[in-house]
């Protein structure tokens, strides 16, 4: 009985080739995309709880709320906390301080750029990282030590065992060499600390001693006893901050005007990755946003859940044809519990191959969804017990889903009647048919929100900036004076395929000066040369331009940007005077610029202030080039830089290029949402045609009537067609006005952004309407070109 069972169900599958493949490969896509998300969401959530202590581990962070009420949340502290905390709080075990860094490593005559971090020495007692060579315990205990990952070892040595090798590594403008204490494995992806090399930080504590309780640029780990409440500890460590900051806090407001009110907290180590409230700091912590976790997951359950539902729908659809069978089964003895196993059974073949059609998916799309994803998920994440217990429930659910429901229908008919054709399929299929509805919705809201993120994409990227950004190499030098600067210009400036060069500092800090009088105006500040303005092409609106002419220009004149002007109210700038009475210096204003965006366009344009001044240095190069002599420019840029600059890695972009890599984060979520929208829309049609394919069944008597009375295959057609674009009619009427709120809220994040427009709407309404024409018109075509005779037959 079993073998003729097999024999059936394999002879059905192969009988119905098409919609065999069609249910297969349904099921297929849904459970992969389940797959996927599980392995996205798995990793995720996995973040960081390979530590032993990691239960306890908490990250000390801080709320910086101003006058106004506007708090500012740092994940960073100084220096002080921990030791102070730890001594005084019997509650906490011990501190590690850990700060993002970079080294310059020479080999032989190349030097190279190196991530590192300065920890304290018992970091590998609170951080549970695996260890190839050297003692965890006393690797960071001498001053000279140095840590590296087996990466890092293979590509200075060429090997992995190196302890006790030694590294030249940059202190400053000279290198120093350092003793390789240990090697670990390569961090496990889901860690949020990333090791490559570790330097103890008693090393920059003996040249560079801080004792400033207000300064925020690296992170501490405090390791809570078990048992610990968190809160009371969280009271303590305040009490002792203002006690011990008192005085500080009092300078800051005598000197700095400083009226924050700073606040400690304690951010469990676990919780760090998926939290929105602290950012990564200084590129230490791969912080992820949990919406995409969210969105993707929601996405790949619905997408699931269809996949199981018209998966049902199909098998419904195409036992109908098999109501004869029964009937003969029935006729020669067939007991009802027998047919409802063999649909069983079938459903139970067509699920495992579906899922043996996903498992082959899952490993064909993974590198394209890492790529997506950026990560480096593996399809052994799935192999652990709960999934996989998980997954043969989900097997289970499908195939009794499957074929349970059309087992108890069809093995309850009347064999008289199954014989003689007159099986009906009666109701309305409510479900079935809001199913429909749910589908198409979600199809046409996804496809507006696809277009929305293009639009929205391509409008950050084409954006007026305020500068020309063509042809713009930007170069890491090391620092320079006035003098050195201009040296190397001028050597830069004998190749003829280069137009241009100018400089500024490394990057640019945000400050506070009195404007008004009293008032206090905050503002970013850099340091450029005379050429900037000129070679990005940005206009002076009022004054002038930095100049050689005016020697005063470096010491008591600066230049601001428009947003400053409205920020301090002037009327008249020039001539205003900027007073950082900080520094017991007053500037006069000589320019206003027209803003331009110096950062993503997901933030304002705030105040700017620009200056020459002679006690910062220059450090970044911009060298505008000639795009028919890129080749000459790129090497002569080199040759030179790398001679003046010997100890510092040679590193460049192009401008534009490296304003792209801002966007990389829209650029992913723009391929996922349409690779989301494509899936979703396929699944839809599926579910459609499994339901027009029992519509059709339902109506094949009524089509034959239908022609033998006269009506032409259009008009049968369009009837059949009628119902079904109905309903997808009802889902665009759902999703429209659902689309246009939810775009428009997710708009407002961005401060420069596009607009909606009609044709957004009306495309995806089109679109959607042809994916569904197509699919429907398909099946009632087939229908329509019946003969009657067949039909009609058994009447």
């Amino acid at each position: 009985m079993l073998r003729n069972y097999i024999i059936t169900a394999l002879r059905n599958l192969w009988r119905n080739k098409f919609f065999s493949f069609i249910n297969i490969f349904g099921l297929g896509v849904g459970v992969s995309c389940c797959m996927l998300i599980v392995l996205y969401a798995k990793d995720e959530l996995s973040f960081d709880r390979f530590h032993e202590r990691g239960n306890n581990i908490y990250r000390i962070t801080a709320d910086l709320t101003n006058s106004k009420g506007e708090v500012t949340k740092l994940g960073n502290t100084g220096l002080m906390p921990g030791p102070r905390f730890v001594a005084q709080i019997p509650e906490l075990e011990c501190y590690v301080r850990l700060q993002p860094d970079y080294s310059n490593v020479r080999k032989g005559a190349e030097v190279f750029e190196q991530n590192a971090l300065w920890a304290d020495e018992n970091f590998f007692e609170v951080f549970t990282f695996p260890f190839l060579y050297g003692d965890p315990k006393t690797c960071l205990k001498e001053l000279n030590a140095v840590v590296v990952s087996e990466d890092v070892a293979q590509k200075y040595f060429g090997k992995a065992n190196v302890v006790g090798q030694s590294l030249q590594l940059s202190t400053g403008k000279t290198f120093e060499s350092f003793i390789i204490s240990a090697v670990t494995k390569n961090s496990p992806q889901n860690s949020s600390i990333k090791i490559e090399m570790i330097r103890p930080i008693k090393f920059r504590l003996a040249r560079e001693n801080e004792d400033a309780w207000m300064n925020f640029f690296l992170n501490t780990f405090v390791v809570f006893r078990p048992g610990t409440n968190v809160a009371d500890v969280k009271t303590k460590a305040n009490i002792i901050f203002k006690k011990e900051a008192a005085e500080q806090i009092k300078m800051m407001k005598e000197k700095y005007d400083f009226d924050e009110k700073v606040e400690f907290h304690f951010q469990p180590l676990t919780a760090m990755h998926l939290s929105k409230d602290y950012p990564s700091s200084n590129g230490l912590l791969n912080a992820s946003n949990p919406v995409y976790s969210y969105i993707l997951s929601g996405i790949a359950l619905f997408i699931l859940l269809i996949a199981c539902i018209n998966f049902v729908n199909l098998t419904l659809a195409r036992s109908l044809k098999r109501a004869k069978e029964i009937g003969i089964r029935k006729v020669v003895g067939g007991q009802r519990k027998q047919l409802v196993a063999q649909f069983l059974g079938e459903s139970f073949v067509l699920s495992f191959l579906s899922f043996v059609f996903a498992i082959v998916l899952v490993n064909v799309m993974l590198p394209f969804f890492n790529s997506l994803s950026d990560k480096a998920l593996s399809f052994s994440y799935l192999l652990d017990s709960k999934l996989i217990a998980g997954y043969f429930l989900l097997f289970v659910f499908t195939g009794l889903l499957a074929g349970f429901y059309p087992a108890l229908i069809l093995s309850r008919f009347n064999p008289v009647d199954t014989l003689y054709g007159k099986i009906r399929f009666s109701g309305k299929n409510y479900l079935s048919r809001g199913l429909i509805v749910l589908q198409f919705t979600l199809a046409t809201f996804l496809i507006i929100a696809t277009m929305t993120v293009f639009s929205q994409f391509n409008y950050l990227l084409n954006y007026d900036l305020g500068y020309d950004t063509s042809n713009i190499l930007r170069v890491v030098a090391g620092k320079m004076n006035k003098l050195k600067m201009e040296t190397l210009k001028s050597e830069l400036m004998r190749e003829p395929a280069i137009n241009n060069v100018t400089s500024k500092q490394g990057g640019g800090y945000v400050t506070v000066a009195h404007i008004n009088g009293e008032t206090n105006q905050e503002f970013g500040f850099s340091k450029i040369d005379e050429e900037n303005f000129p070679l990005f092409k940005i206009p002076v609106l009022e004054g002038r331009n930095f100049s050689k002419d005016h020697p005063v220009d470096s010491t008591s004149s600066l230049i601001v940007n428009e947003s400053f002007v409205k920020a301090a109210g002037w009327k008249k700038p020039i001539g205003e005077v900027i007073d950082f009475f900080y520094k017991n210096k007053k500037y006069h204003v000589i320019g206003v610029v027209k803003d331009f965006h110096t950062g993503p366009l997901t933030e304002k344009i705030t105040p700017q202030v620009f200056s020459l001044d002679p006690e910062l240095s220059y450090e970044i190069l911009f060298i505008k080039i000639n795009p028919n002599g890129k080749a000459a420019a790129l090497n002569h840029t080199e040759k030179i830089v790398r001679r003046m600059f010997p100890a510092i890695p040679y590193r460049y972009a192009f401008l534009d290029e490296d304003l792209s890599d801002q966007y990389k984060n829209e650029a992913k979520w723009k391929q996922m949402i349409s690779f989301a929208t494509i899936l979703t829309i396929f699944i839809s049609c599926i579910g459609l045609l499994g339901l027009a394919s029992l519509s059709a069944e339902k109506h094949s008597k009524e089509v034959g009537i239908r022609k033998v009375l006269g009506a032409s295959v259009p008009g049968i057609v369009g009837k059949l067609l009628l119902d079904f674009l109905k309903l997808v009619s009802i889902a665009t009427c759902i999703s429209l006005p659902t689309a246009w709120w939810a775009m428009n809220k997710w708009l407002e994040n961005y401060p420069y952004r596009t607009h909606l427009t009609i044709y957004t709407f009306a495309f995806a309404v089109v679109a959607v309407m042809l994916a569904a024409f197509s699919t429907v018109c398909f099946q009632a075509v087939r229908t329509a070109m019946i003969n009657p005779i067949k039909s009609l037959r058994s009447e």
